[in-house]
């Protein structure tokens, strides 16, 4: 047999911790290894596999679109990109979509609608400023590492793009001290913030920050790459708020497993990015897109609910041990515990069940469609792990 993680090694560059599993297939919401051992999935592929592994449905989106028009350039039009587009906007009130092929470019393509909108309209330099949060994690191209607010990714690759400006989150009075500095444009924010740690913003946080920055002009921007697609219990963690956002950015679970990330415009922005003003050679290509529409069609009110339902559920459970307490929403969960977050990854993986770190905190992201009987599986074997 071949030895995959020796070839691993040698011929793939070492920018992950990769843990001595390899994974060969995937049914519903476990993993197996080479040696056929199955695994509880309750990290998703970091929230990608909204729906798990080998739903026929998503099989079949995959296969019928790639058997009939794969990609196509985005000089001429395609019904996938098309009507997915039109299914966002209908879901969210949102005006126009760009496609690109994952988080990072949906965030970049924010902060060029942002950037334009402002030139358009007050000229250019004028407010090129984006706020950010302290903590938050936005991508890791250039211009998204120097919005991400998290010093330890930013180590040995300056210099960064100029123009954005880092603030304490759930600071209302820093908030509005930094909106009233003149020379914003926009602000960034997750809802929930998960490479930060499963820290979530308050409500009177984020009604402040539609409110103060509808009455300065500054587009409320916000990031749904990890949050988005059902995995809060609602389409998209802002309409937990009753808000409206200038622009959403999301990615992950958007095609279910395929890599497809997507920029979501308002009113203010919808027109903003012009022919030759940015581009993606496969963003929104027809396989990735006509599997996105199934997603869709998957992630009905009443699965959401049930997302909700268990979320609730996974914090009862976990919270019954000494000690042990549970921050973020739905089926985004961080476990704070005492106990070292990647050496309780490394026991659960050895326990069956797949999970992921955010910061000290065991982090969960099952897919949407954990059944009951594996969800409740997973959670005993984590309450074991935890009272070791």
């Amino acid at each position: 047999m071949t030895d995959i993680q020796a070839l691993d090694s040698q011929y793939v560059a070492h920018t992950y911790a990769r843990a001595p599993v390899t994974f060969v297939r995937g049914e519903g919401c476990h993993l197996y290894d080479e040696a056929g051992k199955p695994y509880i999935d309750m990290g998703s592929g970091i929230a990608v596999s909204a729906l798990g592994y080998g739903d026929e449905g998503w099989v079949a989106a995959v296969s019928a679109q790639a058997g009939q028009l794969a990609h196509a350039s985005n000089l001429y039009h395609t019904a996938p990109q098309a009507l997915l587009a039109q299914r966002l906007c209908e879901r969210t009130g949102m005006k126009r979509v760009f496609f690109g092929n994952s988080g990072a470019e949906a965030n970049e393509c924010a902060i060029k609608a942002a950037r334009r909108y402002s030139a358009l309209k007050h000229g250019e330099n004028v407010r090129p400023v984006i706020l950010t949060l302290e903590n938050s994690f936005h991508g890791r191209t250039l211009a998204t590492l120097a919005a991400t607010g998290q010093d330890v990714f930013h180590h040995d690759f300056g210099p960064f793009p100029e123009g954005f400006r880092h603030i304490p989150a759930n600071d209302v009075a820093a908030l509005k001290t930094a909106l009233d500095v003149g020379d914003v444009c926009a602000l960034l924010i997750e809802t929930i913030q998960g490479e930060g740690g499963v820290c979530c913003l308050t409500e009177e946080y984020i009604q402040a920050a539609r409110e103060l920055t509808e009455a300065r002009d500054i587009l409320l921007m916000v990031d749904e790459v990890q949050t988005g697609n059902g995995r809060t219990g609602k389409l998209y963690s802002y309409q937990h708020f009753g808000i409206l956002p200038d622009v959403v950015s999301t990615a992950k679970g958007l095609a279910g497993g395929l890599p497809m990330g997507a920029c979501l415009l308002g009113e203010k922005t919808a027109d903003v990015l012009t022919p030759g003003t940015h581009g993606s050679t496969f963003g929104g290509n027809p396989v990735c897109a006509a599997v996105a529409l199934y997603v869709q069609d998957r992630l009905t009110d009443e699965l959401m609910a049930e997302v909700a339902q268990k979320g609730e559920w996974v914090r009862a459970e976990l919270t019954q041990l000494p000690g042990v307490t549970v921050s973020g929403r739905g089926l985004m969960l961080g476990v704070e515990s005492g106990k070292p977050a990647g050496a309780l990854v490394s026991d659960l993986l050895s326990r069956g069940v797949v999970a992921l770190t955010a910061k000290t905190k065991l982090r969960l992201l099952p897919p949407l469609t954990i059944p009951w009987s594996d969800l409740k599986q997973a959670v005993s074997i984590i309450k074991e792990a935890l009272s070791a």
